[in-house]
């Protein structure tokens, strides 16, 4: 399966190791290409690397470079938050999970570390990773130290946040949940979250909420005495050594840390005999405090006796070390066998792997964020390269749009203009040309000119247009960018940054013409809403279409919506729906329905349908009950430019969706026009579309 699975927590402490411990596990006895991804870590100094990506690299044995495996720092993700860039922030971890889907055939996506900038906050981020990516997600919680019930509100309020961000969670794991108690969570659980969910309960498992020397010697540092070898020893309690020796012995716990001054070497060499003794249980350590080393001889003795521990001097004094190891908290590291073996294991033992599989291999999910559709486009995009013509070669955003266009390396650019003027606007500007990237024509002096104007005086001569008035109009940045486009000098063209609609649209409509089969020019927008896109058509060019351009403008919408991945489901939308309407406006659109219809019998289209009984399900399931489209309507077509033109924009303000377009349909090579008013990203989303077009001939 190409896909990934994202595991996140929904709290720090949560063993959610443990759950993508047993998924790497039972991805890798699946198949050989399994990646692993981090958007997030936490910040660590120079040199030190995260110990979840380095505990899956070395037990696994993983194909990956270490710097592949993450995305951004936590305080990078600060940075980006505070700079109002969490859009780019979201696209550079779409793009670095996109790089490593195409490399392997799964990729387990592990969630941040909740390490210090608040729950919510980090709930939040996991969220929108998750929605973005669109993958099955399972969430990780903890019942350790907690009352039940709370416990399970907790989980209910996380499930209830992804579910209201549309994130569909696949899986929950109650983790660290008292034996006894088991059956009695799950049954809580299912009282709480969606019926299509899976719940899966891991019990209290002691050796795994026990922590190593090793992470106790990170934790409190000092200085390694004896057994260095051995820091992989679990401890499972610890002991203050104060008493007399014979008091002492009787305390003594199995795998117990032992934290004793340094200068008591009746505990320690009473401890080394004891965990020698078959009459004793096994110690894991020893902790020596008040910076007071042993005598020589008494090390000299420890150091011959069979059985040997760790043993561990800090400067702490006795309490203050107690106080220490009393608040680690276990984890994970890599080279702890032992522990990681044990993790895979206990997953194995309580989830139903087969079922969660199975689960994960069926996921689709029908949400496509705006980010993730901005993503997939350019991607297409850059997949088989494009020429696209910028006739506005001054105009500062066309400048700054084709410079990102060219550094993402997405498109091949031309700009129209004479070149010092180009030049000295972009240095302006600040922006740096490389033109063996970025070609600047001036039609004024380009060697294409003569062929040009001859070839429109050839193509117009049935008009009785004069030469002179074919050479005046090649002069024209609009004409010879077009004209680029109809000889294949470039595969498309975008302007109407500094001109109208009618200066880019007529030279289009002059002589690259329509394609066969349609007479009508329209128009598209894409509209990228919170979970999903629609296509709304035509929101930009026919003022008052008649009954026939209506229905080609609905084909011509859906086929773009399959051109850029949208599986179509047509609206023709009025202010009726079926047959309950009728009037002149109402039955244009039922006629167009069915002209719509016969065109195109493959496609669903439904009509005249009103907008809410389009797009709502309740909605379209009352008013429409026996429709394949009320409800779930995608590509949604407008009687008339008033009505698309104010809603496209309508929807635009008040949802904060993202508009990309228009897109002009039905040409025999895509030209395409912007709105005066255009931004930077408007421009690099527009030449984008206008190179898939070129891409797939429409």
């Amino acid at each position: 399966m190409k896909k990934g699975i994202y595991v996140t927590n929904t709290e720090k402490h949560s063993g959610r190791s443990v759950v993508a411990l047993g998924i790497m596990n039972l991805l890798l006895s699946r198949s050989g290409k399994v990646g692993y991804f981090r958007p997030i870590i936490s910040d660590y100094p120079t040199g030190v690397r995260d110990n979840h990506i380095e505990t899956m690299i070395s037990y696994f044995n993983l194909n990956i470079d270490y710097k592949e495996t993450y995305g951004f720092t936590m305080s990078q993700v600060v940075k980006y938050k505070n700079m109002g860039q969490e859009s780019r922030l979201i696209d550079k971890i779409i793009e670095h999970y996109k790089e490593l889907e195409s490399k392997y055939d799964v990729v387990l996506v592990e969630g941040s570390d909740f390490s210090g900038k608040g729950v919510s906050f980090e709930v939040d981020l996991n969220t929108e990773i998750a929605k973005n990516l669109s993958i099955p997600t399972i969430l990780v919680s903890s019942a350790h130290n907690k009352d039940l019930k709370d416990a399970v509100s907790n989980f209910d309020l996380v499930v209830k946040t992804f579910a209201d961000k549309d994130v569909p969670v696949q899986a929950i794991v109650m983790n660290r949940v008292p034996e006894e108690h088991c059956e009695d969570v799950a049954k809580e659980l299912k009282q709480v979250v969606p019926a299509d969910t899976t719940i899966e309960i891991i019990p209290e498992v002691t050796r795994l909420s026990s922590p190593t020397i090793h992470e106790i010697y990170d934790k409190i540092g000092g200085e390694i005495l004896l057994g260095e070898n051995l820091l992989s020893k679990q401890v499972d309690h610890f002991d203050v050594g104060a008493m007399q020796l014979r008091n002492y012995l009787d305390r003594v716990r199995e795998n117990s840390l032992i934290i004793t001054p340094g200068d008591r070497a009746d505990i320690l060499v009473g401890a080394f005999q004891a965990n020698a003794s078959t009459n004793y249980p096994s110690i894991a350590g020893i902790v020596l405090t008040g910076g007071l080393r042993p005598e020589p001889p008494i090390m000299k003795l420890i150091d011959g006796l069979p059985n040997p521990v760790p043993i561990i001097l800090v400067d702490d004094v006795t309490f203050v070390a107690a106080s220490k190891i009393a608040n680690i908290k276990p984890g994970i590291r890599p080279g702890d066998t032992r522990k990681i073996e044990l993790s895979i294991a206990t997953f194995d033992k309580y989830i139903d792997t087969e079922s969660l599989l199975n689960k994960f291999a069926n996921f689709k999910s029908s949400i496509v964020t705006p980010r993730m559709f901005q993503y997939n486009l350019v991607s297409k995009a850059k997949s088989n390269k494009k020429h696209i013509v910028l006739p506005e070669g001054t105009d500062p955003r066309i400048l700054a749009a084709a410079v990102h266009l060219v550094d993402q390396n997405v498109v091949d650019i031309t700009l129209l203009g004479k070149r010092d003027e180009v030049l000295a606007k972009a240095d302006q500007l600040g922006l740096v040309l490389n033109e063996e990237e970025i070609t600047i024509i001036d039609p004024n002096t380009s060697e294409l000119y003569e062929d040009y104007w001859r070839t429109y005086f050839e193509l117009r001569k049935h008009k009785n247009i004069p030469e002179d008035m074919a050479r005046d109009a090649l002069l024209d940045v609009s004409f010879f960018g077009t004209m680029m486009v109809y000889k294949g000098d470039a595969d498309g063209m975008v302007s109407g940054a500094a001109h109208t609609t009618a200066h880019t649209i007529i030279p289009a409509l002059q002589f690259v013409k329509t394609r066969p089969g349609v007479s009508t020019v329209s128009s598209c927008f894409f509209m990228c809403l919170d979970d999903h896109v629609s296509v709304m058509g035509d929101c930009a060019v026919n003022v008052n279409p008649t009954a026939d351009q209506l229905a080609e403008i609905a084909v011509s919408s859906a086929e773009s919506a399959i051109a850029f991945g949208i599986d179509p489901k047509v609206a023709l939308l009025s202010y009726s729906s079926g047959t309950s309407g009728t009037g002149a406006e109402v039955d244009k659109v039922r006629a167009a329905t069915e002209k719509a219809k016969a065109l195109r019998p493959d496609l669903k289209i439904e009509g005249p349908i009103q907008y809410d009984a389009a797009v709502d399900p309740s909605v379209g399931k009352s008013k429409m009950p026996d429709s394949e489209v009320a409800g779930q309507a995608n590509v949604l077509v407008f009687p008339d430019l008033n009505t698309g033109n104010n809603t496209y924009k309508a929807v635009q303000r008040e949802t904060g969706a993202l508009a990309i377009g228009p897109m002009l349909q039905g040409l025999n090579k895509p030209v395409n026009d912007l709105s005066r008013g255009c931004t930077v990203d408007d421009i690099f989303n527009t030449v984008v579309l206008t190179a898939i077009q070129a891409q797939e001939g429409i």
